[in-house]
């Protein structure tokens, strides 16, 4: 049930440089700390709440883990946002790495962008904001540290089920948001490429994976279709696409070259084609 008719408009800011700004200081070491259940349980009951529109509830409740709720309106598009955001600290060393939230104010949520790996899949956050924007209904969930930055993989949330950027997940699965997840490779490790587009262990969302692809062909890019051929980078092990396949969910996993991700016109082009899948969505 929606709480708030009207979002608050909050003050302007752009933001894709919102994000950026906020990922910039990740570092490869130190940065993160993996979560109790307890907090990742109270996180995801705020995030919920700011799902159901009650901005306050939400408010108090993420407070309880030093995490508030902003809301602001994007210079670029002209929609209010809200940022579900660490207030215990900022994005270096010292931080605890939880990640933010953004959801659309201004439309009833209806699919999810994720970026489990900022900065160490180059720009992937930059694409993430640009997709948020493209059409409404959006969720963006970005992880708060390098993938590298906890002991051992704690950090690489998209194959781990204990962090906050898993739980989130889980909570937009709960209420059948399709998503699509953003990931990066290196040129020369499928150099034939420049993108390849799997609906990871499920096969829920074939035909928008279809649909995917042919956006991005429309633009230019060479696709491996894991949906239809053997390709690398196909997500399989992931963890969010494991429980969109148990729960028979659309999920998405599409992994881009770094000669993509590192060109600002190919990222609009990238962001172009990812809207003609979240404008239906947004739709539905």
């Amino acid at each position: 049930m929606q709480v708030n008719s009207r979002p608050s408009a909050g003050p302007e800011v752009d933001l894709e440089k919102r994000i950026t700004g906020f990922t910039q200081s990740f570092g490869e070491r130190g940065g993160y700390r993996i979560p109790t259940s307890d907090e990742r349980r109270t996180l995801t009951q705020g995030v919920a709440l700011l799902l159901d529109g009650d901005q306050e509830g939400a408010h108090r409740r993420l407070a309880e883990v030093d995490f508030t709720v902003q809301s602001f309106t994007d210079s670029a598009s002209g929609r209010h946002f809200a940022e579900v955001a660490d207030a215990a600290g900022g994005s270096g060393p010292a931080s605890r790495g939880w990640g933010r939230v953004y959801v659309d104010l201004d439309a009833k949520p209806s699919w999810s962008v994720q970026v489990p790996h900022p900065i160490a899949d180059q720009e992937t956050e930059r694409l993430g904001a640009r997709v948020l924007r493209g059409s409404p209904g959006g969720v963006m969930v970005v992880a708060g540290a390098h993938r590298t930055a906890g002991e051992g993989d704690s950090a690489d949330v998209a194959h781990r089920t204990d962090s906050v950027f898993h739980q989130v997940i889980e909570e937009l699965m709960k209420r059948r948001l399709p998503g699509v997840q953003l990931h990066g490779f290196a040129n020369e490790s499928f150099p034939e490429f420049d993108a390849v587009v799997s609906t990871g262990a499920g096969d829920r969302a074939m035909a928008e994976a279809r649909t995917l692809s042919t956006a991005l062909s429309g633009e230019g890019l060479e696709v491996c279709r894991a949906f239809v051929r053997k390709c690398k980078l196909s997500g399989t092990s992931n963890e969010q696409g494991q429980v969109a396949a148990e729960e028979k969910l659309r999920f998405l996993h599409i992994e881009l070259a770094r000669a993509i991700r590192t060109d600002n016109d190919r990222v609009d082009d990238v962001a172009k084609a990812i809207t003609v899948l979240t404008k239906r969505w947004s739709r539905s």
